[in-house]
């Protein structure tokens, strides 16, 4: 076990994880339907950004948006978040996943 992955010895991903991963899969849905997540915020009227936070972070508007650009529901793309009804989740956690540079620096450090 490792401190940075604490269940890297049971085979389990941590949360942040799986956090990006799921962040990486709804973006890449948007590329193959043709959006940029600027096209999101423009196209739905929503100020420049909240298509982009709500990848990371719980943001209503931002994941009706995406859901709505790729023909779904914001349920069905972020289980998390919502409850098998569709009813969001309250609280929501609103730790972010640490950005691509964080996560160098920190592998960095490692080797």
């Amino acid at each position: 076990m490792d401190s940075i992955n604490p269940s890297a010895k049971s085979g389990a991903k941590p949360a942040i994880d799986k956090r990006i991963e799921q962040a990486a899969r709804i973006k890449a849905r948007l590329y193959e339907a043709g959006y940029k997540l600027s096209d999101i915020d423009r196209d739905f009227k929503l100020p420049p950004g909240t298509a982009r936070d709500a990848l990371r972070a719980p943001n209503l508007k931002g994941e009706r948006a995406i859901a709505s650009a790729l023909g779904t529901r914001p349920e069905l793309l972020w289980r998390d978040r919502y409850h098998a009804s569709g009813r969001r989740k309250s609280p929501q956690d609103h730790s972010r996943p640490p950005t691509m540079a964080q996560r160098r620096k920190v592998t960095g450090a490692l080797t």
